[in-house]
């Protein structure tokens, strides 16, 4: 079942500009070490953290709560799965709030999907609650 949907277009010469004027503090203050080191290496450096930065404001949207309410920029992060897929780890709060919004005998399944195209970057992210198979039970 979905338990939540967010969407965001972000502007990438917008987060460029934002990188020129605050540098560091900007990215230590929003991005995640994994983040910070995947972006960093890009030739398109703002693109990518264009697109993170809308996976995270698409994610507190999924989340029901926008950036407010105990969840903070970098307790949502942008990681691969090993076939290359990108998905969305929360810790503290908006760990926390997602905790909350999963019935019980459910998992929480986050799925995002990111993209760019200059100027833009845009994220989708789908929370769903999936039934929590035992040992003996098929489906």
């Amino acid at each position: 079942m979905i338990i939540g949907i967010g969407s965001d277009l972000a502007d990438i010469r917008r987060i460029e500009r934002t990188l020129e004027r605050w540098g560091d503090r900007f990215v230590q203050r929003v991005f995640t070490e994994i983040e910070q080191a995947k972006s960093d290496r890009r030739r398109e450096r703002a693109a990518s953290y264009a697109k993170r930065w809308a996976a995270k404001e698409a994610c507190s949207k999924a989340l029901g709560t926008g950036l407010r309410m105990g969840v903070a920029w970098r307790e949502m992060g942008v990681v691969n799965l090993p076939s290359g897929q990108p998905t969305m780890q929360l810790a503290g709060g908006a760990a926390q709030r997602l905790a909350g919004l999963v019935p019980p005998g459910h998992r929480a399944h986050v799925h995002l999907t990111i993209t760019d195209d200059h100027p833009y970057a845009q994220a989708f992210v789908v929370i769903e609650a999936r039934p929590i198979m035992s040992a003996g039970s098929q489906r």
